[in-house]
Parts: C-alpha cells; sequence; structure tokens
C-alpha cells in the first residue's frame, strides 16, 4: 500500500496532493472531539457569532459599504485620488485625509474593508491606504469617549494618542518599505488606468458620497451611555431616511436617473418601513437592492452595480469564513470558544512582555463590533488583566481580525498582509508594554 501511494506521487502530483488533502480532512473529521461539553459549545459559539454578524452587521455596514466603495471605483475622480491620496501626493496631506476620512466613518474592522479597496483600487498610495484602514476602526470618536468614561481618563488619552500615532507610523513604515513597488504601480495607473469616471461636478460628487456615508453612520448609530448620543439614537431611522430621499432627489436631479423608478422605489420603501417599523432592516436592503437594480439599467451607472457585485462576492465569503473561525475559537463577547477565557485571563495577568504580546495577539485575532471592545476589556480588568495588556488589546483589536486579514490578503496579497499585521502587533506590544510599566 505504502509503495502504491509512493508511485501515486512521483506519477501523478497533482493526483497526489488531492489524496493528501483528503486523507488530511478524513483525519480531522475522525479525531474530532465531537460530543465533549466544550467542543460542542465552542461549534454552538461559532453559529452564533456567525448569525450574530450576519443579522447586525451585514445588512446595515457591509451593504451600504459595498455600495459606497463601488461608487468610488465607478464616479471618484482618479485625478482627485492621484492629487491626495496617489502614491506623488504630498504624505502629510495624503495621509492627513486618508486618517480623518477614515476617522469620521468610525466604522468596525470589516466595515472599512470595501472602503478601503474602493479608494486602493481608485489609485491611492499605500501608505495612505493603510492609514485610512486602520483609522477607520481604530480612532473611533465615540469609543475613545467611552474607554475614557468606563475605563478611566488615562487609558482613554492613551488609547486616543496611541491610535492616531499608529495610523500615522504605520502608513509611513509600509510606504518606505513598498516605495519602489508603489512608484512602478503610480505609473502603470496613470498608464493603463480602467473605470469609469463620473461627468458631474466635484461638489456634487463630494454630496453624493456625503450623503452615502450619512447613510451607512446613522444606520449603524449605536447605543451608548451618553445623554446627546442616545438622543441621536432615537431619530437614527428618521435620519436615515431623510439621507436616503435626499440621496434619491441627488439622482433624480444631477444624474438624470428616471423619476417614476426611483419614486416607486421610494413608496416601496415608505409601505414597509411604516407596515413593519420593527424591522428596518429590510426596507433598508430593499432600498439598497432598487438602488443596484435601478443602476445596472441604465449604461452609464451599470459600473457602479458590477463593481459593487465585486467587491461584494470577493469579501463576504472571507468575512463569514472568518467571523465562523473566531468564534469557534474565542467565542462571543461573554462567551467561551474553544480556548477558555480563563486561559486568557492569566496569560495577560501583568505588566511583562510576554503578556502584553499575547494580548495583541488576540486581539489582533478577535473580532470586535464598535464599541465592544470597551466591555470586554473591562471584564479583563476585573479578571486581573494589565492596564499594558488592556492598552495593546484596545491598540490593536479595533482594527484587526481574522476575519479582516484574510479579506486584506486578497486586496494587498499575502505580504504586505502579513508586513501590516505584524506592524500592528508589535506597534501596540511596545505602546503596551511602556504604558503598563510606567516610562
Amino acid at each position: 500500500m505504502y509503495s502504491r501511494l509512493i508511485e501515486i506521487y512521483r506519477n501523478n502530483p497533482r493526483e497526489g496532493h488531492v489524496l493528501s488533502i483528503m486523507l488530511v480532512a478524513f483525519a480531522v473529521i475522525y479525531f474530532l472531539p465531537a460530543g465533549t461539553e466544550r467542543f460542542d459549545n465552542a461549534v454552538l459559539e461559532a453559529i452564533r457569532l456567525t448569525n450574530w454578524y450576519a443579522r447586525e452587521h451585514v445588512i446595515l455596514c457591509l451593504l451600504p459599504a459595498f455600495l459606497i466603495a463601488g461608487a468610488m471605483a465607478t464616479y471618484l475622480s482618479q485625478d482627485a485620488v492621484m492629487r491626495y491620496l496617489g502614491p506623488d501626493a504630498s504624505k502629510p496631506v495624503a495621509f492627513s485625509v486618508a486618517s480623518v476620512s477614515g476617522t469620521l466613518l468610525a466604522v468596525c474592522s470589516c466595515t472599512v474593508l470595501p472602503l478601503f479597496g474602493g479608494i486602493y483600487k481608485r489609485g491611492a498610495g499605500l501608505g495612505a491606504a493603510i492609514a485610512f484602514l486602520y483609522s477607520g476602526p481604530a480612532i473611533n470618536v465615540m469609543a475613545v469617549v467611552v474607554t475614557a468614561k468606563v475605563l478611566g481618563a488615562e487609558i482613554g488619552i492613551a488609547r486616543a494618542v496611541g491610535a492616531i500615532v499608529f495610523a500615522l507610523v504605520i502608513g509611513t513604515i509600509m510606504h518606505l518599505i513598498y516605495r519602489k513597488e508603489e512608484a512602478q504601480r503610480s505609473v502603470t495607473s496613470k498608464r493603463g488606468f480602467t473605470g469609469g469616471s463620473s461627468d458631474q461636478s466635484m461638489g456634487v460628487v463630494a454630496l453624493f458620497f456625503a450623503l452615502m456615508v450619512g447613510i451607512l453612520v446613522f444606520a449603524n448609530w449605536a447605543a451608548a451611555d451618553s445623554p446627546v448620543w442616545m438622543q441621536i439614537h432615537a431619530w437614527k431611522w428618521p435620519i436615515t431616511a431623510l439621507l436616503s430621499v435626499a440621496l434619491g432627489v441627488l439622482l433624480v436631479l444631477r444624474w438624470q436617473w428616471p423619476v417614476l423608478p426611483v419614486l416607486l422605489l421610494a413608496g416601496i420603501v415608505a409601505a414597509f418601513a411604516l407596515l413593519l417599523p420593527a424591522v428596518p432592516e429590510l426596507p433598508f436592503v430593499m432600498g439598497m437592492g432598487g438602488l443596484m437594480l435601478i443602476s445596472s439599467l441604465r449604461t452609464e451607472d451599470r459600473e457602479w452595480a458590477v463593481q459593487s457585485w465585486d467587491f461584494a462576492k470577493q469579501i463576504l465569503p472571507l468575512l463569514l469564513a472568518g467571523v465562523f473561525v473566531a468564534g469557534f475559537a474565542l467565542g462571543r463577547p461573554g462567551h467561551e470558544g474553544i480556548i477558555p477565557s480563563a486561559w486568557v485571563a492569566a496569560a495577560v495577568g501583568d505588566n511583562s512582555l510576554t503578556s502584553t504580546m499575547l494580548a495583541s495577539v488576540l486581539g489582533a485575532l478577535m473580532y470586535f463590533s464598535t464599541l465592544t471592545e470597551v466591555p470586554i476589556v473591562e471584564a479583563l480588568l476585573g479578571a486581573g488583566m494589565g492596564k499594558g495588556p488592556a492598552l495593546a488589546l484596545l491598540l490593536a483589536g479595533p482594527a484587526l481580525s481574522l476575519p479582516n486579514m484574510l479579506v486584506i490578503r486578497t486586496i494587498l496579497g499575502t505580504e504586505k498582509t502579513l508586513v501590516y499585521c505584524a506592524l500592528v502587533v508589535v506597534m501596540a506590544t511596545i505602546t503596551g508594554f511602556v504604558y503598563g510599566n510606567g516610562w
């Protein structure tokens, strides 16, 4: 038998690889500890986290992000992107624009991915795109405020300063490492860039994107322990509806979309919103689907639907697979996966370099939705976590996650993804270690 297997490998390597994969898959399935309480619970946690992610993030976060990313690739002027964010742009300007843009979105590590892909595909330099990628989930103003209120002003300020510095430093390092490759990419983009561009004025295009970003932000406005924040949260759907109406008016008046289909779509969305007020996600997704349908039927706007679909089919499967694996390994907030939370608490119980690095790595692998990292760190601090590892987790966790890494790899490639993730982990470790030891 063994000689036969060796013969297969030698004479037909491809069949040998298939056989190897089959044997490994069978061995994994055969030796799964199914029936044990921890394994079964980890599987359930993976399913529950994926279910929660699909309910809470795919419709409200990712779908509008795909539409915005598709619109970036279609309507955003390449000249404007190259001027402010391109490889040859002034680095202070490019990094400042990227960081501020990411900060205004205040999205999670997964929602920022289609937007990052959109500006990078449109010609943004690697350094500026990375600054945008990190700043979106990490420099979240409300998250910093909540951190300061719940965990103390000291760690809140440390998180804010650290996140801003990280966005600039990591973006700069990525630019320096790949500056020759980026210079070649800039030349190639100028010579052979393909993709549509809008005939609208810059002001109209800016308003178009502002309305869509506003819809994304307000539809995902999370509840928090703040009177002003909660007041806005109570009005999130009326505000989202007003922004959607304004977007429809803009498309009719300036994009020359036909009035009848837009009015019909608005009527259907409004009817479902009034009939099913407890399920606002339904009219929301119907509105986005209607926009893409009308866009796909118009020759001059069909590219918007095509680009949005390209981002969705590239990113969504990897995100769901990554969330499932993350749920299996670490569970949901407040629930355990295959790795006991007691192990985590014990491993990060002091301010040593090892504990801080472990907190950075765990934070980089876990998935945090907006604001959830604060109660998680609060619980870990209560279980004895050192303040250095706590800061490291706050700096690495919101910006990275296993699903996030899988998607970044499809956009940047394996090497750049590993370098970016390593920079985040190393800088979070160093910053947390310095902070934890009072240097």
